[in-house]
């Protein structure tokens, strides 16, 4: 009996040491309330790399004529930002993966810098090209790596809600990037760029806090992209990545030509258009949140036709956009600009979370990547295709009548292909 006793007192005690370490490494990964502190570090993530690229376009009228570069010169320098994004979605991706949330905000943070250096040396077309680019591949790694926190931290029932409230650091980096062309009447665009340096140096510090040693993975270790070829068959992934691809095409030709729009279809003044704009923006911050915790609470962590529903409705707000063009009604105009704002320029949320949930935890990150590849296809492609319906027609009211038949037919195709898990 006293045998069996001690034998009982040591499993009891190795039971409580296993149950130590079981919670010890859950709270490595979950901390008691990301609520408090990581999910702002995600948020500010989202503003940093939105303000590198969004400062550009708002400082286009000191920086074009300083660089010597033509309308179109200037316009190819999104161009390149873009395709760094859509080269560097999904190794970033991959990376992520490998060496976990905070070493991937630490690199993006060093890559944003290192194309924002390049900038302030420009003196021409080619070098801003370069410098862009490098941008383009700095903030492909915010995606994955925020998403891949919000997986790691947040249990599934506020997971799409917390996706939401990251991806509000989009419009306050747009709100941030704003102001810049306020601060070029005092001082060089340079410094501008150099001001925000410093700042992603700052936010770099702050994501390091959330560096932790990389778990040790298998045989497979030595080669990067071997859990990308592993995704490449999946059946739900390929449906999100072309799905996102025509859907963010919507989202990038509304924004892109708004303001043009409600000046020279809708005929309102130029303070009407670019409250419409800001307002927009506001909205979709809004949207953002609140799909997400709809799907998580209401819908109890399915989003497949919770997706399904906002797009459709974003595909006949097109329609009604393409209306208030033709019948030149600038208050119609303004009122369905917010619903796109709630619509297609919120769905992303949704989309993100469906994308880190459809496969293992530890491909999240390439998985993000996978999908991020399609969406910034479609916003590559969409807002060129929509200018050249303009120029061979002259009414904007046939580009979003082609907007809304694309949205429409990325919404059938995720629909259709697209199957969701059981949570």
């Amino acid at each position: 009996m006293v045998s069996c006793a001690i034998l009982a007192g040591t499993n009891l005690s190795r039971s409580h040491s296993y149950s130590l370490k079981a919670r010890n490494a859950v709270s490595e990964t979950q901390p008691s309330n990301p609520w408090r502190t990581r999910i702002g570090i995600l948020l500010s993530a989202h503003a940093v790399g939105t303000l590198h690229s969004v400062s550009i376009l708002a400082l286009a009228p000191v920086i074009r004529p300083d660089l010597g570069l033509s309308f179109a010169e200037f316009g190819l320098l999104m161009t390149a930002y873009s395709a760094g994004q859509v080269t560097g979605s999904v190794p970033s991706g991959a990376y992520v993966d490998r060496v976990g949330v905070g070493w991937g905000l630490v690199t993006a943070c060093a890559i944003l810098c290192t194309g924002a250096v390049i900038l302030t040396q420009a003196d021409g077309h080619n070098l801003a090209l370069l410098a862009m680019l490098v941008v383009g591949w700095g903030y492909s790694l915010t995606n994955p790596a925020t998403a891949r926190g919000v997986l790691e931290w947040f249990p599934p029932n506020r997971r799409a809600t917390a996706i939401g409230v990251k991806q509000t650091g989009v419009p306050v980096g747009g709100v941030l990037a704003a102001g810049t062309l306020v601060l070029s009447a005092y001082m060089a665009w340079q410094t501008i760029i150099w001001i925000i340096i410093g700042a992603t140096i700052a936010n770099a510090l702050i994501c390091a806090t959330l560096v932790q040693k990389p778990k040790p993975r298998g045989s497979d270790k030595a080669n990067l992209f071997v859990e990308i070829y592993r995704l490449f068959g999946d059946r739900n992934l390929g449906a999100l990545f072309l799905a996102s691809g025509f859907l963010n095409t919507g989202q990038y030709n509304f924004f892109t030509y708004l303001t043009s729009f409600m000046r020279d279809a809708a005929q309102a003044s130029q303070e009407l258009a670019s409250l419409t704009l800001g307002i927009a923006q506001a909205v979709s911050a809004v949207g953002r949140i609140g799909w997400g915790a709809l799907s998580d609470t209401m819908f109890r962590g399915r989003r497949k036709w919770l997706t399904v529903g906002v797009c459709v409705a974003a595909a006949l707000f097109f329609v009604a956009m393409a209306a208030a063009g033709r019948m030149q009604a600038a208050g119609l105009g303004m009122g369905v600009a917010v619903l796109l704002g709630l619509t297609i320029a919120s769905y992303a949320t949704l989309m993100q979370t469906m994308s880190v949930e459809a496969v293992p935890s530890e491909n999240a990150g390439a998985a993000l990547g996978y999908t991020s590849l399609g969406s910034h296809t479609g916003a590559m492609v969409g807002p060129p295709v929509f200018g050249a319906v303009i120029d061979a027609t002259g009414r904007f009211s046939d580009g979003y009548l082609l907007t809304g038949a694309i949205v429409a037919f990325g919404v059938l195709l995720f629909a259709i292909v697209f199957r969701e898990k059981k949570h």
